[in-house]
């Protein structure tokens, strides 16, 4: 079965949502989403979006702030770029729909502060931004005539010819048949991939198909080592990857031990606001001197009608387990919570695959160097898709592909999903275990063994049986994850997001990771 369309789009949350509004002025769009139209990262987001707003605010400070919470890696001309559009990328959507909070006055909109922040500049809806941001724009997109939308598809691979992409083989979950669809241009817009964690805040369909469909297309990917940590997951056994926000630590929760005392002003002086890896480290550095599972996170010092009015969804959720958070901290553990590294992009989200574009997570511009500072990432994926679009329009070429069918000839139905199961948790405990907050030598070498042994089982069953949703998002799982483990093994210093025991201090030079499967036979 083959679709044509100008535009193809793969992934729904903001910056997949952000692309395919821009481009549906003047073509015809297909987004694909690969569970239900608002499932995505977006959507799961609860602090806000940084920009500068106040009056006593700069953007240089911005720009500052996000250089070093980088850490040196950041790419400047992308940080400032990115900023600099911060403000008109925050109008756009607010003229989308998109309603965030109103300080009490009700004259101007409420700014919150995270960590690494030196001004108040997060704009947000209560604590519940991305849920806000994703039903805003996907409200938009379903209105739209020129967006085709496919529910419950998963790309399983690029198509190229001669290094220019021309759309992909696309698997229908429910038919389960792939389809064929040819495009003039392909935004590649899936996500991260926390989900190669065993503790994660992301949804479950965060496996790094984007990183694995560039990969395998010939893309170059760049800092895939740096896996950013969320310092503050609530750490409950049936509470599945329920993020604490950043905003409680920047509106004054503190974080204690289990004798009750506060412990970051040990390990940094910015203490509760230091960057993200710093507090993960310190976290884990502290759970591993107690040899307690988590720490606890604590505002019950801020009134209650403060707390409920600024943490709504949170107050909730967090009762629903058994904690009011205005009268009792809350146990709290790191998670896997962002991909800073991804497929290489320009500031227009170009590749070096022609008429392949991606742009959000997926993608790495130089914003996040080795950290992303809280709150950028959203403010990226609008920035910068609304940049990859103004380009597609601009050397837009018609599409004319007449592409082959995909071939299934040669397999046979598996008789049984053990090799899925087994290698998901494989992965994510292996990962989990020997790639995490701090990592070694050691840890990476015996990860790379056992990466590889998974990696040769998964393609040999790629090639003899037919592919299943379950099995594509697999299959992407493995590769990512052996990409992040060959990246942190050739990053010999502790930098960012990337510390290891071995390495414990920063070269002179801070030089971004560069890899493909031209360099590597995989």
């Amino acid at each position: 079965m083959k679709q044509n369309t100008d535009i193809l789009v793969i992934g729904s949350g903001a910056a997949g949502l952000t692309a395919s509004l821009e481009l549906a002025k003047d073509f015809k769009v297909t987004l694909i989403s690969k569970e239900t139209f608002v499932d995505s990262s977006t959507w799961y987001a609860q602090g806000g979006i940084a920009a500068v707003l106040a009056e006593n605010d700069t953007t240089e400070s911005h720009i500052k702030d996000t250089l070093i919470a980088g850490d040196g890696l950041c790419d400047e001309k992308a940080v400032r770029f990115c900023i600099e559009n911060g403000k008109s990328a925050i109008k756009w959507l607010i003229d989308s729909g998109v309603s965030f909070t109103k300080n009490e006055s009700g004259s101007d909109y409420h700014l919150t502060k995270e960590g690494g922040h030196s001004h108040r500049r997060v704009i947000h809806a209560a604590d519940t931004t991305g849920k806000e941001v994703s039903d805003s724009l996907a409200a938009k997109v379903l209105k739209d005539k020129n967006i085709t939308i496919l529910e419950n598809h998963l790309a399983v691979d690029l198509i190229t010819e001669d290094q220019v992409c021309k759309g992909a083989y696309v698997f229908d979950k429910e038919r389960e048949q792939v389809i064929t669809i040819s495009a003039s241009s392909t935004i590649l817009a899936t996500g991260g991939a926390s989900k190669i964690y065993l503790y994660t805040s992301n949804p479950d369909g965060a496996s790094g198909d984007g990183f694995a469909l560039a990969w395998r297309a010939g893309c170059t990917l760049s800092n895939m080592e740096f896996n950013q940590f969320h310092p503050t997951c609530l750490y409950h056994p049936e509470a599945k990857s329920f993020l604490i926000s950043e905003a409680l630590r920047g509106e004054g929760a503190k974080l204690i031990n289990h004798e009750n005392k506060e412990f970051m002003k040990n390990y940094d002086s910015r203490e509760e606001l230091a960057p993200r890896d710093v507090v993960s480290r310190s976290i884990d550095e502290e759970m591993k001197k107690t040899g307690k599972d988590c720490v606890y996170l604590d505002i019950s010092h801020k009134s209650e009608k403060e707390i409920k009015k600024s943490f709504p969804a949170i107050h909730t959720k967090c009762l629903e387990f058994g904690f009011d958070i205005t009268k009792t901290s809350i146990p709290v553990v790191p998670a896997a919570h962002y991909t800073c590294g991804g497929v290489k992009t320009d500031l227009k989200g170009r590749t070096n695959i022609d008429s392949l574009y991606v742009i959000g997570e997926t993608s790495c511009t130089g914003l996040h160097g080795a950290n992303r500072m809280a709150s950028n990432s959203l403010l990226e994926c609008v920035v910068f898709a609304k940049s990859a679009a103004d380009d597609i329009k601009i050397n837009f070429v018609p599409n004319s592909h007449n592409l082959s069918n995909w071939d299934n000839s040669k397999v046979i139905r598996a008789g049984e999903n053990i090799v899925i199961s087994h290698n998901w948790d494989a992965t994510r405990r292996l990962m989990w275990d020997y790639v995490g907050v701090v990592r070694s030598d050691d840890r990476l070498k015996k990860a790379k063994e056992k990466i590889k042994l998974i990696h040769d089982e998964v393609e040999d069953f790629y090639r003899n049986y037919e592919i299943s949703s379950d099995f594509i998002e697999l299959r992407n799982l493995v590769l990512v994850a052996r990409i992040v483990i060959e990246s942190a093994s050739r990053r010999f210093e502790s930098r960012g997001l990337h510390f290891t025991s071995d390495y414990p201090e920063k070269s002179d030079q801070a030089i971004p990771s560069l890899i493909s499967n031209k360099d590597l036979n995989y």
